[in-house]
């Protein structure tokens, strides 16, 4: 619990950042060969048509003693994002602890908020919340469909109850609206299902570092999680905070973050060259899929 915690203040001061402190400065987009523009989302609040959506109410989950229904959907949500509100029924004898994990929305993996304890034989309303800055980089103006599981443990020991299949749900906005994805950027991997495309800078003075921004596509029929090795910047040796999990057939947009103690101690006020490779596993057996070639972006 400590370790979500910690997960959970750690996004909790990303988001409030990236709400106090307006537009970033992406800077260069990198390389000479290719430069993105980025999207301008309005966030997610409600649907192009001016159509504020919604969802019915809809029994989600119902096994081991445990009932889950999602009742609501608030598009405008709290200050952190959108919120789903479910009604969460524990008929068990154990107190336990439900989570939701491997959330997706119109097929962008987001962040979620949620963690909500219920004791035997009670009931407890609660909201899952969907980071409405990730909603805001992937463009997701309109919620079509949710995609997430349940992770539910006891909450005394930790033991695993159950871990529930996807969850899907959708909303009533428009059946042909069709989501868009911003890809445009320098190509940094496209092998064996998985491309990644570099997006440019974000220079903002993150508390953690400079970042790079990336767009990712998993068209592997494994659920997996990428991270980035040997990583260098302006040929200095960084650690990098980066560690994406990512469901086959979904999409991400996420940033690769550049210790700012190490570019700090190297000196490093401005970036023109990035140097990195990426390590890919499959989530559930921890094997290796790929192992990429180190690739380089340059920024003017």
């Amino acid at each position: 619990m400590k370790k979500f915690l910690w997960v959970l203040l750690v996004i909790l001061i990303s988001i409030s950042l990236a709400a106090c402190g307006g537009s970033s400065d992406t800077g260069d987009q990198g390389t000479s060969t290719s430069s993105s523009t980025q999207s301008e989302p309005a966030g997610a609040s409600a649907s192009k048509t001016g159509k504020k959506v919604s969802i019915e109410e809809k029994v989600i989950f119902e096994q081991n003693d445990f009932k889950v229904t999602a009742t609501s959907l608030d598009p405008t949500g709290s200050i952190f994002g959108p919120t789903l509100d479910v009604l969460i029924e524990n008929n068990s004898s154990k107190s336990v602890t439900v989570q939701a994990r491997n959330s997706a929305v119109n097929g962008v993996m987001i962040d979620t908020m949620f963690s909500c304890d219920v004791a035997p034989g009670k009931k407890a309303n609660d909201e899952i919340t969907f980071s409405s800055s990730e909603l805001k980089r992937a463009g997701i103006e309109t919620i079509k469909e949710i995609q997430f599981q349940l992770h539910i443990f006891d909450a005394d020991s930790w033991n695993t109850i159950v871990d529930s299949d996807p969850i899907v749900i959708t909303t009533n906005a428009d059946p042909s609206f069709v989501q868009e994805y911003n890809d445009d950027g320098v190509l940094l991997l496209d092998k064996q299902g998985f491309k990644i495309v570099a997006q440019g800078l974000d220079m903002s003075g993150s508390i953690f570092g400079a970042g790079l921004l990336v767009y990712i596509e998993n068209n592997s029929d494994n659920d997996v999680t990428i991270q980035a090795r040997d990583t260098s910047v302006n040929g200095f040796m960084v650690e990098t905070i980066f560690s994406c999990d990512i469901l086959a057939g979904k999409k991400a947009f996420d940033s690769i973050i550049f210790a700012k103690s190490d570019l700090e101690k190297n000196n490093i006020k401005e970036i023109s060259e990035i140097e990195l490779r990426f390590h890919i596993f499959d989530a559930k057996s921890w094997d290796t899929i790929l192992d990429s070639e180190s690739v380089t972006v340059t920024f003017e």
